[in-house]
């Protein structure tokens, strides 16, 4: 399935850039306003431990605050690559994609919600690239595939503040660029 071998995929580029965070950058700024490295970091972790119960049939109510609070520890690189390992296999588990999944915003398809999924690692990813001066580039099927997802739901996001408006970019921006921007960051963004 497509989506789910992106959906791997662009775990994979998130723990990459995770590993590549020195000691000194967990403190950095990053492109979400008052988010540095280890906030950006923290709050994708914490959402790929909570799509393991969510991908498995779980209410909100039923996970209760068990993911509250920093999700990384004394070793966040470590705590990154677990949580996405486990996350990877909930999704990957027989029948998890056919599933409902129980989000705050009302019972969502598990297809709908890897989406989701997907473009938090991809722009978060993006997030903590230039927040740490490494190759922004992300997977260009991935891109595609939550440029294409996300340009049914902008309006959606942009209504519920979950994103920042829309920057302007080129006429001539790649569709990387188009899509930071759709979500709200500035692609030249620097530290």
């Amino acid at each position: 399935m497509e989506l789910l071998e992106t959906y791997r995929r662009s775990l994979a580029e998130f723990i990459d850039r995770v590993e590549q965070v020195s000691p000194a950058q967990w403190s950095a700024p990053t492109p979400c306003p008052g988010w540095d490295v280890r906030t950006v970091v923290d709050h994708v972790v914490s959402e790929e431990r909570w799509s393991v119960p969510l991908l498995a049939g779980r209410t909100i109510e039923q996970v209760g605050d068990r993911y509250d609070g920093d999700q990384l520890g004394a070793d966040p690189v470590e705590a990154a690559r677990d949580a996405a390992a486990q996350a990877e296999l909930a999704a990957a588990h027989p029948g998890a994609l056919a599933r409902t999944v129980h989000l705050s915003a009302g019972d969502t398809p598990a297809e709908e919600y890897l989406h989701q999924l997907l473009a938090e690692h991809l722009v978060h990813g993006w997030d903590l690239a230039v927040a740490i001066g490494v190759d922004p580039v992300m997977d260009a099927d991935a891109v595609s595939l939550a440029a294409r997802w996300f340009s049914r739901h902008v309006t959606d996001y942009q209504r519920d503040g979950l994103v920042e408006p829309e920057t302007e970019v080129s006429a001539g921006a790649g569709e990387q660029d188009r899509l930071i921007a759709a979500f709200g960051r500035d692609p030249d963004w620097a530290p």
